[in-house]
């Protein structure tokens, strides 16, 4: 078992990249940003057709430099990245001016303007004889309009659309349980005030809840429907990732035999009214990782919630060689700690 003292520390950093280099073409407004990074990085970033695409991909490429160069204490230029065991789909690993693989694991995640690096320095191996491995997703939650196919097809049609990614359990799991939410006036409604209620899936019926007291209370299914596309979006934060930190496609073939128990999402932030930045929410760690119907001791699942809409999860192991908090994210200032450190290293 490692002490406390011996435990990596963890970095966790968000950069949120919705204000920054405005404008709708990369090459006028992040000039200097793109001057700091590699040729073939630039061409990455160039080529993505929406702006807020390569702004994300910007924001990865800076993020995963700025991580190497501080924890090595390396030079930036020095940084070179590349990928383990597949040269093409391998997970991305960073490289000593040597060409020597360094001893450090990271993983990097964007979604809807916010991109997130987790790191941490290796020595070698873990316990166990074991690489620390890491994995992060982003997540948001109706990014994509869902209530549009919700609509057409009801929740529960909506979730047998992903039968690929998961198994018979999950989707009954998403499809009937619900976490708690809360109503317009701030009443707090458990799966037991619904009843059968909670097997509702359709949008814009009024259901009753029933309190401690007895008492009723009516609400428009639009809510319950809300609580339970939350929780899909859970499963579905901690599925990809886990399979980020494993370094497989999602299209792995054991993906359906990968499932969370004991899944809550976590409560949301809310949206800083005077501030760029947004308020975190509830941090998450208590979901259960079983593979092929085997309990995974060794890997460890968090989720935190920022904003009203993200959810950020980190996937660990081995569960004994890292810290205590896995998602203690902290958001970056791009120019005073990213730009800052780059042009004066």
């Amino acid at each position: 078992m490692t002490r406390p003292e011996e435990q990596p520390p963890l970095t966790c950093w968000l950069l949120d990249t919705r204000t920054l280099w405005p404008g709708d073409k990369i090459t006028d407004s992040a000039g200097e940003a793109l001057d700091l990074i590699s040729p073939e990085e630039r061409s990455t970033c160039i080529r993505k057709y929406h702006i807020a695409d390569a702004k994300m991909s910007l924001a990865s490429a800076l993020l995963k430099r700025l991580f190497v160069a501080k924890t090595l204490g390396i030079p930036w230029q020095s940084v070179r990245f590349s990928r383990k065991r597949n040269p093409t789909h391998g997970k991305p690993c960073a490289l000593l001016p040597d060409g020597s693989q360094a001893p450090v694991e990271f993983n990097v995640s964007h979604q809807a303007g916010l991109v997130a690096l987790v790191g941490c320095k290796t020595e070698g191996k873990g316990d166990g004889g074991e690489d620390i491995e890491l994995g992060v997703d982003i997540v948001y939650v109706n990014e994509r309009n869902d209530y549009r196919v919700i609509d057409a097809e009801g929740f529960d049609g909506w979730v047998d659309i992903y039968t690929e990614i998961f198994n018979d359990e999950e989707t009954w799991d998403m499809k009937y349980n619900v976490d708690p939410f809360q109503l317009l006036d701030g009443t707090t409604v458990t799966s037991e005030m619904l009843g059968r209620h909670d097997r509702c899936c359709t949008r814009d019926k009024e259901l009753v809840a029933t309190l401690p007291s007895g008492e009723k209370r009516k609400f428009s299914s639009d809510l319950l429907v809300d609580a339970k596309l939350r929780r899909f979006y859970t499963h579905w934060c901690y599925k990809e990732a886990y399979i980020k930190m494993d370094g497989e496609a999602l299209l792995a073939t054991w993906i359906r035999e990968l499932e969370f128990k004991g899944v809550r999402a976590p409560k949301a932030g809310t949206v800083a009214r005077c501030s760029t930045h947004g308020t975190w929410g509830e941090r998450v760690n208590n979901a259960e990782v079983w593979l092929k119907r085997k309990k995974l001791e060794e890997v460890r699942m968090e989720i935190q919630a920022f904003e009203e809409n993200f959810m950020i999860s980190v996937a660990a192991k081995p569960s004994q060689s890292l810290p205590e908090v896995l998602a203690g994210f902290v958001s970056l200032h791009l120019e005073h700690e990213v730009m800052d450190f780059a042009t004066s290293a």
